[in-house]
Order: structure tokens, then sequence, then C-alpha cells
């Protein structure tokens, strides 16, 4: 499979320049994103020599050699005999992959890190799961990093396009609209991201084939590899449900998740916020939550009861979408890519724009309350602490540009609000004070 150009490299990078070996370093992410791809990358080209513990198929040498990882004289020994490596002293990593899988190892990281002679590079998903953190202390020396599906300008580092997002954003910055052609091409380019997604698989299947109903079948079989881990996690079921039913609660255009819908009945209030957590701790989904008091510090004003659940990679929310058949087939792709799908794609722009907003770094938030009439609610659908004032976003997916929910959020909070802005399918313009922003260029707000 084909290695592809990640933003993630140059913390790595960094870490481990100005980290020197102090702390441990830790990769977490989805599975299938390429955690370990881009940890055994970083060591062929940085270190002299390294050793992968795969601990999802470590050999029993290796367990037993962990067991007495307090000996580290005799496991640096032991692991350099299994694995037929030399390691040297402040020139070599050991990379701890799938971590979650072996607790006493993670624990063990202080310990390590501390005899200074080698650095670490740590791999996981569901880190936090009770089973994978009981009974050990969490190592307070590491540092940690999170790995997404690639985000746009990396698809586009990977089909061989290194120009398109540094002009975009020359064009963002000086708010000059890009022309209507331009603008149509670049958002067909757009949504064969949305189509195809960002997890790496799915894009090295669309290299070799060209084909999207090849590439949905790669994404069925990562949706499928999180299916089984849900039911690890929850074999009741009900975490595996509640991914399922991603699309169809964001179709209904409610104002929040309604887990009884999907449940079929109201959950014990601490199941069903450990039901979430270990959702949330898959790295699977991005959740949303309702910001009460829009204000800078949103944290300390959002309830975590209301929120809403968006795929971490809207490729993969294309496929359960339409998981109703097979697989989806290249007319339907088609369709979606020219945009004449006449299914309503309103919530895969919404999913879109969540997944680049968090891979961005933000933390999402929205806002919802009663328009006048009292018949209807006003919606903001994300809100972007910016410095001291706060960016309402409103997204569509047509080329309309009425924006009722900004127009009646800035009269509301005026004197909170930085810029405003409507996110659409059409191209760069101003609004008054809101700036119009085709949806490739969300990256930039």
């Amino acid at each position: 499979m084909r290695i592809f150009k990640r933003k993630i490299y140059d913390k790595m990078l960094q870490w481990k320049k100005e980290r020197d070996g102090k702390t441990a370093l830790l990769i977490k992410g989805a599975r299938r994103v390429g955690k370990s791809t881009i940890a055994k990358e970083f060591a062929q080209k940085e270190y002299d020599s390294y050793i992968v513990v795969d601990f999802a198929d470590a050999p029993t040498a290796v367990w037993e050699a962990v067991k007495n990882i307090a000996d580290r004289n005799n496991f640096f020994l032991q692991l350099q005999f299994i694995y037929g490596v030399t390691l040297y002293e402040r020139q070599s990593v050991i990379i701890f992959d799938e971590i979650q899988k072996c607790p006493e190892a993670r624990q063990a990281i202080k310990y390590l890190v501390q005899d200074h002679r080698y650095d670490y590079i740590e791999t996981g998903s569901l880190l936090s799961i009770k089973k994978n953190t009981e009974n050990i202390v969490i190592p307070s020396e590491e540092t940690r990093l999170t790995l997404y599906p690639l985000d746009y300008e990396e698809f586009r580092w990977a089909l061989g396009d290194d120009s398109t997002i540094p002009l975009l954003q020359q064009a963002f910055q000086s708010k000059k609209a890009l022309g209507d052609g331009v603008c149509r091409k670049l958002l067909r380019d757009f949504r064969l991201y949305m189509l195809v997604g960002g997890m790496p698989q799915a894009i090295d299947t669309y290299l070799e084939t060209n084909n999207l109903s090849s590439v949905d079948e790669k994404k069925r079989e990562i949706i499928e590899l999180y299916n089984d881990d849900f039911f690890k996690i929850d074999p009741s079921g009900k975490a595996a449900k509640l991914f399922s039913a991603i699309p169809s609660q964001l179709s209904k255009n409610a104002s929040r998740y309604q887990e009884t819908s999907v449940l079929g009945r109201t959950e014990d209030k601490e199941k069903m916020e450990e039901l979430l957590r270990n959702l949330e701790d898959s790295l699977t989904v991005n959740f949303a939550h309702h910001a009460n008091d829009p204000n800078v510090g949103m944290p300390l004003h959002a309830d975590y009861s209301q929120y809403k659940m968006y795929m971490g990679d809207t490729g993969l929310f294309v496929t359960l979408a339409f998981w109703d058949k097979e697989v989806t087939d290249n007319v339907i792709y088609q369709k979606l890519l020219s945009d004449k799908l006449s299914t309503d794609m309103g919530y895969v722009y919404e999913n879109v724009v969540a997944q680049m907003l968090t891979s961005a770094g933000n933390r999402l938030f929205y806002h919802t309350w009663p328009t006048e009439s009292g018949k209807h609610n006003y919606e903001i659908d994300f809100i972007l602490s910016r410095g001291s004032k706060i960016d309402p976003i409103e997204v569509k997916s047509s080329s309309y540009k009425t924006h009722a929910s900004l127009d009646a959020f800035k009269r509301k909070f005026s004197d909170r609000i930085g810029h405003s802005y409507l996110v659409y399918a059409k191209d760069l313009q101003k609004d008054q004070d809101t700036l119009l922003v085709p949806t490739f260029m969300t990256m930039f707000l």
C-alpha cells in the first residue's frame, strides 16, 4: 500500500527534537487511520534502528519479556534477540503498536522514559476503555497526538496536487471570488474527497482502481471492523446501533441526537454516558455539544446531554448512508459526484464540515433557540472560539445564500461575534458582514 504524506510527521519531528526522549510519543486515532504506518515511516527515516512490538500479534516471548519489564537490561536484550535488531543508545526507537492491548507496557513507559536509553512511540485506539486502563497508572510522561483521516489538503497531496490548497488560501485571505467555472471544478474535486474519504486504504484503492464501487467495498470492510470493535466493548450491541444511526439521525434535521429513537427506550444515564464515552474514545465519531450560552469558554456552558454525532470520516458516512445496498454502485457515486442525486445531501455537507473543523483542532459546539413564532428553531451549526470573540457558521448543501439563523444570531449576540460564515456550494463572496464560503475553504475558518 502507498504511504501518504501526513501533516502529523512535522509534529513528530518537533517532539523528537524538543522532548529528546523525556516523554514517549502516543499517537491515538481510529482503527485503519494510518497510525502504525506513520510510526514505522518515522522510525525508518529518523533513527538508526527500530523495533516494532505489535501487541495485536506479538509472539509468546514478547509477553514473557513484558512480565519482567522492570528488569530493563534484560527486557531490552530479549527484544533485540526476538526481533533480530540491534538497539543503539539515544539512536533507536521502540514502537509499542496497539498499546491498549498491553496495559502493563503502557504503565511501564514512566520508567522506560526515565531510563532514557531509547525513544518510545506508542500507537493505539480505544485507549480509555475501562478494561484497557483498569488497575494501571496512566503515565504522565506521554506527548499525545491524534491522527485523523487524511484532511482535504493531504487528500490533494495523495492525488499529486500540491498547488490547489495554497492557491485557495491566497484567495480566501484576499476575499476574491474564484469565478463560476473554477468554483464548479473545485466543488466537483471536493465532492470526490467527500465520497472517497480520508481513510488511507480507501484512497489507495481509488488510486489503484479508479473505481468508486471498489472504494465502497473497502470502506465497508472498515465499517465492519468498527462494528466488531463496538461489539467487543459493548456486547449488547447498543454502541454499534448508535454509530450506525448517525446518517439517519442527521437527516432528520433534529436539534439533537435522539437515543430513544435508536435504542427504543431510555437508557440508564450512567450506562448511556459510558456508551457515549466509548464511542468518543474510538475516535470514529465527532461530537458537537449544545452551547447554552454561546461565548468564549463554551465548554463551561455546554449541555453535554444535548449533542449531535458526526462520523469521523465522511467517506465512511456516505457508505453507511447507503448501507441498504450490498455495495453502493458507481451510478449512485457518479450522481453524488456530479451533484445530481435527488436525496437531500445537506447532512453529508454538515458531516464533512464537522470533520474538517475537528481535524483543524477545533472542538465542536452548536446553538439552537426558538424562532419568534415559537413553531420552529433557529440553529447555528457550528460556533468557533477565536480570541475574545466567537465565529458562528451556518452550513448549506445548496447554492442558496439565505442565512436567517445567522442573522438572528447576530442580532441576539452582536457584541460577542467576530466573523460570521455561511458555508455553501457556490463561490466566495460577501453578503454585508457575512462571508459566504465554498465548502472546500472550511479549513481556513
